[in-house]
């Protein structure tokens, strides 16, 4: 999974703005699948899920290990660990029957080479990296030494509501050649730095907001994005606890110290597509393959790699014959910034985005302090809903692990994995995810197990991420309803209605004219849609 991403190389698609995503699109609705209708009770699922089995994915898990151990100790994007992993998925694909493709792209990644912070006065503190700040992601480079601290327009108060550097006023007074201290919060990072470069700021310290969001760190060290080269000064983040105290005096100065070089890199994705099935009503199954480069990634990503392969193998086995297409994608540069996934969206012709009905996204789904997250479709949790749609795709996998006493939680569609480009597009998504970095309460201990007060998992882009980092329980619920989920969406039998004309867009789950007999008849659609708000607003 991106964003807090504890490495030397900095990256695309961090956290990308001072909040939540924000999706405003013209977008599909699906209705809730009725248990009657193909896959949609758990019961007709129940041979896939006996077939995908936890001891066969960790069979795959070990071989990925493998590859890392022979490769540096890492599976990252343009290495020839990647190559390595993706000759192994490209190979028992094919012994089930698959035909991949490889597609190749390149990008851009910054290496940091330098990276220095510290208070000058009026106290001298010297801060390290990555534990009490860390560049930002597309960050400009600057020596400053002793250079003035302005902040801009921020607010301490609680609930510490922000719309620190969001507008061009808010550096009416801003002394150029000052360094900016802004807070997050309301828009993207990239328009606060953007902002601040044109008053005549030498560089941009970002804090946290300090305010109270369940499930998302709003005061430790922020680890962000400005999404892609052109602010040309230093821009780093810190916590809240930093930035209040820069905030303290008048006299407040600073050394900033940012060096970085470009490297391009060059790898691929990989897809593999059932040979059966309705092509203009495509199921994304998707998951990224790479890791990080301090690590072989195995639970970050190798779980959601392998469950999907397994998923396809079986799917083969079971002669199980889907009536949507799946296409099954294992991502690379995810960790750059989901490069690969975004990517592939950003290819698609209007024709091949309005053929897909919806993405699923599984990415670290054996955490050993694990809740079993599912992305919160229709928003009720976080207050930010998928693309329409995207609902119903929650609801599937809410009701899979409510029939089976499986306990789940929401969690935010924050922007942080491979879903990203689909519900940018305007295409309903949906996943699992069973926990990073984040630290579980002692209300999810008491539903889920587990330890209160440790991260979800304490291996997140780490060494130690091998296959000791795996709760095979939890990787076999989320693998059972990963396979559900797949059965549902790509199985589902016809039922009524002839639509015609794909190229007038996705429309909704019911009776309609638009993507024709998509299970319970899908129409009345209005294609993706544009937005301008691909990054949202918060």
């Amino acid at each position: 999974m991106n964003v807090l991403n504890r490495r030397r190389a900095l990256s695309a698609a961090a956290i990308l703005t001072g909040a939540i995503l924000t999706v405003g699109l013209t977008s599909p609705a699906l209705a809730a699948p009725q248990q009657s209708v193909g896959g949609g009770s758990d019961k007709g699922s129940s041979t896939l899920r006996k077939a995908v089995s936890a001891k066969n994915i960790s069979q795959h898990l070990k071989a990925l290990q493998k590859i890392a151990d022979r490769n540096d100790g890492n599976r990252a994007a343009g290495t020839a660990g990647h190559v390595a992993s993706a000759a192994y998925i490209e190979k028992q694909l094919k012994k089930a029957g698959y035909q991949t493709e490889r597609q190749p792209f390149s990008y851009d990644n910054i290496t940091l080479d330098r990276a220095e912070f510290s208070q000058t006065a009026p106290d001298t503190v010297d801060y390290t990296s990555p534990d009490q700040f860390f560049p930002m992601d597309y960050t400009g480079e600057g020596d400053l030494d002793g250079v003035h601290v302005t902040p801009v327009d921020i607010n301490l108060t609680p609930p510490r509501a922000s719309t620190s550097g969001c507008e061009p006023a808010d550096f009416a007074s801003f002394p150029a050649g000052d360094v900016a201290l802004i807070q997050r919060g309301s828009c993207d990072f990239a328009v606060k730095a953007a902002n601040a470069e044109a008053a005549g700021a030498a560089g941009v310290i970002i804090f946290n907001q300090g305010n109270d969001v369940p499930g998302d760190d709003r005061v430790g060290v922020l680890l962000g994005t400005l999404g892609a080269l052109g602010i040309d000064i230093p821009v780093l983040g810190t916590s809240y606890e930093i930035g209040e105290t820069l905030a303290a005096s008048p006299d407040t100065a600073v050394r900033i110290v940012i060096e970085t070089t470009v490297v391009t890199i060059d790898t691929f994705n990989l897809i593999a597509k059932t040979k059966k099935g309705d092509p203009t009503k495509q199921v994304v199954v998707g998951a990224h393959l790479d890791s990080v480069t301090e690590g072989p990634g195995i639970n970050d990503n190798g779980t959601g790699s392998a469950t999907n392969l397994e998923v396809a193998i079986q799917l083969a086995k079971t002669k199980s014959v889907p009536k949507n297409q799946i296409v099954f994608a294992w991502w690379s540069g995810e960790e750059d910034g989901l490069q690969g996934s975004n990517y592939y969206v950003s290819q698609l012709t209007d024709e091949q985005a309005a053929n897909i009905a919806l993405n699923l996204n599984f990415d670290m789904i054996g955490s050993v302090n694990a809740v079993n997250f599912v992305y919160d479709g229709d928003g009720d949790a976080f207050g930010e809903a998928g693309p329409e749609g995207s609902a119903q795709i929650e609801k599937v996998f809410n009701d899979y692990f409510t029939s089976q006493n499986i306990p789940f939680a929401p969690t935010a569609f924050d922007g942080r994995s491979d879903y990203f480009g689909f519900i940018s597009a305007g295409i309903p998504a949906g996943g699992l995810f069973t926990g990073a970095e984040g630290i579980k309460t002692a209300e999810e201990a008491a539903e889920f197990g587990g330890t209160a007060g440790e991260p979800y998992d304490p291996c997140y882009h780490a060494a130690c991420d091998t296959t000791k980092n795996v709760s095979k329980k939890t990787l076999e619920q989320n693998a059972d309803a990963v396979a559900h989920a797949v059965y549902t969406f790509g199985a589902v039998k016809t039922t009524s209605g002839h639509g015609h004309g794909h190229h007038g867009g996705h429309g909704k789950w019911g009776k309609g004219t638009g993507h024709g007999d998509w299970g319970w008849g899908w129409g009345n659609g209005k294609g993706h849609g544009d937005s301008d708000d691909r990054w949202g607003k918060k």
